[in-house]
């Protein structure tokens, strides 16, 4: 396939291009700097982009089977850059007839899993209220995904680790995981390649974790 890779230099983004690589995929790699784009490979492009602007961003995604975003925010601080840059990256593959777009979002978006015991639930409500900048942008992101003419997939994990790829873990599609906690940035990136090709995660929000 052809590829798209948003925020390409991300821990989940690198990740993102790396497997896709690795799997013999054309990859588009779209980043602000390419100095810190750590990947190399003879079926890579890396493509200097303003994220912000829609029109720059078409000749990355024309003509490409699906786009992948590992675009968000890292903290409070960066509340609303998820919401702001899926915008724009809508308005790119709509420009170009590009429908195939999977996105990075995160489980307290989610509907709570049924069955989660009393502790899970506590420190989901903990982590809710202190990152409630950073869920009330991705939970715009979504809508906006929702609202668009997109063939879209969310993919929402729940605390992210820095850990090899397993390619082995839970993935719950309209729901999350039960005692769902943690996940590696590498099997997120896993599971976003993974649902692609997969019609049943397709204008659905996907829960992944171990």
């Amino acid at each position: 396939m052809k590829l798209t890779v948003l925020g390409a230099t991300g821990g989940i983004g690198k990740e993102l291009v790396r497997q896709a690589l690795a799997a013999g995929h054309e990859v588009t790699a779209v980043v602000r700097d390419p100095a810190r784009m750590p990947v190399t490979g003879e079926r890579l492009e890396v493509f200097r982009a303003d994220l912000t602007d829609a029109e720059a961003l078409r000749p990355a995604v024309a003509g490409r089977d699906a786009v992948v975003s590992g675009l968000g925010p890292r903290g409070r601080k960066d509340a609303g850059v998820a919401a702001r840059l899926t915008r724009t990256a809508l308005a790119a593959l709509e420009a170009e007839g590009v429908r195939r777009l999977v996105v990075v979002s995160a489980s307290p978006v989610g509907p709570e899993p049924e069955g989660d015991g009393f502790l899970d639930r506590a420190m989901r409500g903990i982590v809710s209220a202190v990152l409630k900048d950073v869920y009330t942008d991705l939970r715009e992101m979504e809508a906006d995904l929702a609202r668009s003419g997109t063939d879209w997939t969310a993919v929402r994990p729940p605390r992210l680790q820095d850990k090899p790829l397993t390619g082995v873990y839970r993935r719950v599609v309209g729901g999350f995981p039960v005692r769902g906690r943690f996940v590696a940035r590498a099997d997120v990136a896993h599971a976003m390649l993974e649902a692609i090709d997969d019609p049943a995660t397709v204008r659905q929000g996907v829960g992944v974790a171990y």
